[in-house]
């Protein structure tokens, strides 16, 4: 079960922000195996104060489009799993919303199964 949140700059349209959440979501089905209803995602809108980055860490030319995505999921998925992620993400972002690649920083957390509750107070996944 990932928990995703994406943090982007105000003033973004509802279409905008959905096609952003079902780029994520999509990429994640098709490459770390993700099952298509566990869906979980915080989107939130940030002003200049409250969305910062540095505009060319690493050699990278961002823009204030940029979008940081953080996603807290189970350990396990190998290497090549997440750097099949990453390139299927960037091009869902590009071609829905077209968000340039430049743009997506992404930080993957991992845990072990038995920290997640789906509700009624259960770690439905501890075994």
């Amino acid at each position: 079960m990932p928990l995703v949140r994406v943090a982007l700059r105000k003033g973004k349209s509802p279409q905008y922000r959905r096609a952003v959440s079902d780029s994520i979501h999509r990429a994640m089905v098709e490459t770390i195996k993700v099952p298509e209803p566990d869906k979980f995602q915080i989107i939130t809108e940030h002003d200049d104060s409250g969305l910062i980055y540095d505009p060319s860490y690493l050699g990278i030319s961002r823009s204030d489009d940029v979008l940081l995505i953080q996603i807290t999921l189970n350990a396990g998925r190998t290497l090549e799993a997440k750097k099949a992620f990453y390139a299927r993400l960037v091009q869902l972002l590009r071609e829905s919303p077209g968000v340039r690649p430049e743009d997506v920083l992404v930080s993957l957390v991992e845990v072990a199964k038995e920290n997640w509750s789906f509700g009624n107070g259960i770690a439905q996944y501890a075994t």
